[in-house]
């Protein structure tokens, strides 16, 4: 689950290409309901196989060393100057700054909730 928050982080800032998954459907109605509704993400949703660690993600290595990465990443993301231009979702397709942050708040929550964290 950190590498894969590890990758998530990269790909938000365009340093880990993720294939494309998106429809009009996801870019509006599920982009709203997964950022703005107050309702827990379910178990199970699919991720991309480049962000996913059985398939084509980043190897878990040291635990100490990937959470180490992973708050390098977190300070990484939430200290991008305002003109930075976001990549697209692979699913969510063209979101601003705070939506992007919004995202990866909730994309968060929902795996360290998986832990009881």
């Amino acid at each position: 689950m950190v590498c894969h928050l590890s990758d998530s982080c990269l790909m938000m800032t365009g340093q880990k290409p993720v294939s494309d998954a998106t429809g009009r459907l996801q870019r509006t109605l599920v982009k709203w309901i997964a950022l703005y509704l107050p309702l827990r993400w379910p178990a199970g949703i699919l991720t991309r196989p480049e962000i996913d660690q059985h398939v084509a993600g980043t190897k878990p290595v040291d635990f100490a060393t990937d959470v180490a990465k992973l708050e390098a990443l977190l300070e990484l993301i939430t200290t991008r100057e305002k003109g930075f231009e976001w990549p697209v979702h692979p699913i969510f397709g063209r979101m601003s700054r705070a939506a992007w942050l919004r995202w990866a708040y909730r994309h968060m929550d929902h795996h360290l909730r998986q832990f009881g964290a």
